[in-house]
């Protein structure tokens, strides 16, 4: 074996040669490894007793992709193009042997070998548009030649991974082998080409499926219209439709050109750019600077839940599905039998849908434990309080389990605003609470908000987040505060949307900006759909809201048929003339004077008034970083990823901005809009939120 450079090795075993790329943890297209491959070829290509060439990986992966760390740099030689070029133009044969992930550049590497073999396990795609883009080094001209155009779409587009025995069935792979014979099948394939004298096969040439789409626009058409509310909003999806279309209509090297262009387009975006940076966030979000990686974690082998409602029991099917037993309280058996028959539909919905089978949901629901006894939670690891918002009846239970949940085990609460602090009182152990919080529907939801008390031990906070991994959440640090940080940022938007219907805008006329915003649903169309009457009591009702009188009027939302909006049968939102009339009297009887509020003054009151919020939430060390915070509203909030998150988009259009307008509100409507201290200190600065450290 000689060594190429300090991540590629090139061995000769007969006449084949083996290119072994090691660049843990996953290979990534660094400079590095692509000077590394283009040498490694070049020096198999000129040694006479080489027939053939075999490229695989060392560790976990093949190469699982471009480095992104290289983004937005200096480009360093050799190019990827120049690395494709040399594979492809080599005249001996040169077989991709795969395992773990072929990913994005990695996979647009081996579709310019001449044969491709792997491992059973192993997995391939392109998952560009997740980061806003799109395969830019040919994968967007040649999988539509291996594939066809329309699984290409498919593919390009969904960014999913295909396994290999499907990929083989698609034409990818040529050979899929076990695990462990992937190295010796590869070689032993590479001989068997010499053998059979196969041609050397570009996927360049192969036109075959481009040409039999060539003059069917309806492929694309049908795609783009089946597709259209998955991709609103987005750039890269229909960058990606474009260029599989130029693979199609145009010869090779022409669509090369057009994927060149749009890759650059898409790449110099806001779009990709708010997108790459939440690929980071979503993970750095887990660093914890003062909890170290090496803090001990409670073993968490059973877990109680006190209520059996819609969150607790949305809680419950998080920990069976990892295979925690779970025991699950209410206070009344009609309740707890109405919960245990929830999960069950849920599951067997999923059931139904393929997703699970049949046995997977009788090895749940046996993981569940029903009870009315506070008793049966002695020997939890963790108990979840998931009662209704109520401060003293928090107190109580926790109080209760003070009593009754062994030394060391974790009591949290799933507290959506409440004082963590005031419920750890409760208890003799204040270092054992910790917030949950779940965003409902809790089994479907990503985010977890893990809200740590002024006592609460690290080790706790190191298992929680270590669970929420575990039960395949996204889970955000953040500090106790009321609303913590979510909630704590809505109710500014809230706030502003309200006053703004008093002014003269309607309930549609805000929803439709922050739709167009790329929000899944405006504040009113959400609050018909959660339902009006949530903490509504009829008794202390007195229309001093325009959510009262609804109530009072039995506009309770979307269940009734009426809220803001009216609804047909099948919940279809009508502007409702009923209420833009009732509108008008409150804010008559406001003493309001109705006027033209402009699309762009709504955005900036409902958005910048949330953003300073994030700012004082930095500022109070609520949350550990500004990214943290776009964490939890691109998952619990519907924040549209290709936008980053709130305090992103404040970055990308300007602190400078931002604080003129919150300036110019405050001095035209009042206190609401006092610019937060860190925000002034920044603009004055010339720094983002992103800066800070």
């Amino acid at each position: 074996m000689s060594t190429i450079n300090a991540v590629a090795d090139l061995a000769v075993e007969g006449d084949i040669a083996i290119l072994t790329l090691n660049s843990p943890p996953v290979n990534a297209l660094s400079a590095a490894v692509r000077a590394g491959i283009l040498a490694g070829v070049e020096r198999a290509i000129a040694d006479s007793n080489v027939k053939g060439i075999v490229l695989t990986c060392a560790g976990k992966t093949f190469i699982a992709g471009a480095d992104i760390t290289e983004f937005g740099k200096p480009p360093v030689g050799p190019s990827l193009a120049d690395v494709q070029a040399a594979i492809e133009g080599s005249p001996k044969p040169v077989i991709a042997a795969i395992h773990g992930t072929a990913l994005g550049g990695g996979l647009e590497v081996a579709l310019v070998c001449h044969y491709r073999v792997a491992a059973r396990s192993a997995k391939c795609g392109l998952p560009e548009v997740n980061l806003g883009l799109l395969p830019g080094a040919g994968g967007t001209q040649r999988l539509p030649r291996i594939v066809g155009p329309a699984k290409a779409l498919d593919m390009v587009t969904s960014g999913a991974h295909i396994g290999a025995a499907a990929a083989a069935q698609m034409g990818l792979f040529d050979l899929v082998t076990e695990d462990a014979a992937l190295r010796a099948g590869a070689i032993a394939f590479a001989r068997q080409v010499n053998a059979e004298q196969r041609p050397l096969r570009k996927v360049r040439d192969l036109n075959e499926k481009v040409e039999a789409a060539r003059g069917k626009p309806e492929l694309f058409a049908d795609f783009r219209r089946a597709n259209a509310r998955k991709f609103r909003g987005f750039d890269a999806p229909e960058y990606n439709i474009r260029c599989i279309e130029a693979a199609v209509n145009l010869p090779f090297d022409e669509g090369m050109k057009v994927e060149r262009k749009l890759f650059l387009e898409l790449m110099n975006g806001t779009q990709s750019a708010a997108q790459r940076y939440y690929f980071f966030a979503s993970r750095q979000v887990w660093n914890l600077p003062d909890v170290p990686t090496d803090t001990p974690v409670i073993d968490v082998k059973k877990v109680g839940i006190i209520g059996a409602g819609t969150m607790g029991g949305g809680i419950a099917m998080n920990m069976l599905n990892a295979g925690i037993p779970v025991v699950i309280v209410e206070t009344a058996q009609e309740a707890l039998d109405r919960g245990v028959r929830t999960i069950r539909a849920n599951y067997d919905n999923t059931a139904k849908k393929g997703r699970i089978t049949a046995a997977d949901v009788d090895k749940r629901m046996a993981l569940l434990t029903p009870t009315l006894e506070l008793g049966q939670l002695a020997d939890a690891d963790l108990v979840i309080e998931a009662v209704y918002e109520n401060m003293d009846v928090k107190k109580d239970i926790f109080g209760k389990l003070d009593k009754i949940v062994k030394p060391g085990a974790i009591l949290a609460t799933n507290t959506s605003a409440l004082d963590v602090n005031e419920i750890a009182r409760a208890t003799s152990r204040p270092e054992s609470v910790i917030g949950l919080h779940f965003f409902s529907p809790a089994n479907v939801m990503k985010l977890l908000e893990v809200v740590r008390g002024d006592k609460t031990s690290k080790p706790v906070i190191r298992t929680s987040m270590e669970l929420a991994r575990k039960i395949g959440k996204i889970a955000a640090l953040v500090g106790v505060c009321p609303g913590f940080v979510g909630n704590r940022m809505l109710a500014q938007r809230q706030r502003e949307a309200q006053k703004l219907v008093l002014e003269g805008a309607l309930p549609w006329d805000i929803d439709r900006v922050l739709y167009n915003f790329g929000f899944p649903m405006g504040p009113f169309a959400m609050s018909d759909l959660a339902g009006l009457d949530l903490g509504w009591i009829r008794e202390k009702s007195s229309s001093s809201t325009l959510r009262e009188i609804l109530c009072e009027m039995d506009r309770r939302g979307q269940k009734t048929g009426a809220g803001y909006y009216d609804y047909d049968e099948k919940r279809n939102a009508m502007p409702s003339p009923v209420v833009e009339g009732i509108i008008r009297d409150f804010a008559a009887r406001q003493g309001k004077t109705s006027r033209v509020v402009s699309e762009q003054e709504i955005l900036e009151r409902c958005i910048y008034p949330m953003i300073n919020e994030g700012a004082k939430i930095l500022e109070e060390g609520k949350a550990i970083r500004a990214s943290d915070i776009d964490v939890v509203w691109v998952n619990g909030y519907g924040w549209p990823v290709y936008r980053g998150g709130p305090m992103c988009y404040a970055d990308t259009i300007g602190l400078d901005k931002v604080l003129a307008t919150m300036k110019n509100f405050e001095a035209t409507l009042g206190a609401d809009f006092k610019p937060a201290k860190l925000l002034e200190d920044l603009v004055a600065q010339g720094k983002k939120f992103s800066d800070l450290k």
